[in-house]
This record gives structure tokens, sequence and C-alpha cells, in this order.
């Protein structure tokens, strides 16, 4: 699978399980990248600017991408 492919599985994986919920609190999902099994993502809004609030988050996601894509079991938050 090229990485433009396991990049648009991630989002629209994201973008389904996890982005509804995220939105609620007024935060957007970005994904920035994926290589070597590491999904990069940008949180933006509200969750996006706690530090707490993203490890949080970022635990969340991966369990729920870990689901979904499994080729990617971890992510990256980017500032």
């Amino acid at each position: 699978m090229s990485p433009d492919q396991l990049k648009a599985r991630v989002t629209a994986a994201l973008a389904t399980h996890v982005g509804p919920a995220l939105e609620m609190d007024g935060t957007r999902l970005e994904v920035l990248d994926v290589t070597d099994g590491v999904a990069r993502i940008r949180l933006n809004g509200v969750c996006g600017n706690c530090p707490s609030s993203i490890m949080l988050v970022v635990n969340g996601i991966e369990e729920e991408l870990r689901k979904h894509v499994p080729e990617v079991p971890y992510i990256e938050a980017v500032p």
C-alpha cells in the first residue's frame, strides 16, 4: 500500500470514528503524514492548546486507530 493510500485510510478512519467527538469540543484533527507506522497529526482548537489534553486525546486516538488501521499503531501530535 502506498503512503498516500495509508494516509487516506488513516484520515478516513479518524474522521469517521474520532472526529465527531472532538468537533463537539471545538477541536479539529488534521493528519499531516503517515510514515513507518506513525501517523503525525495536528490538533487544532480547544484540545490543541493544553499539553495534558493532547496526551489524553492522543492515547484515545491511538486506541481507536489501531482497531481500524492496525498497520499504524502510533500517533505523534505535532504543534
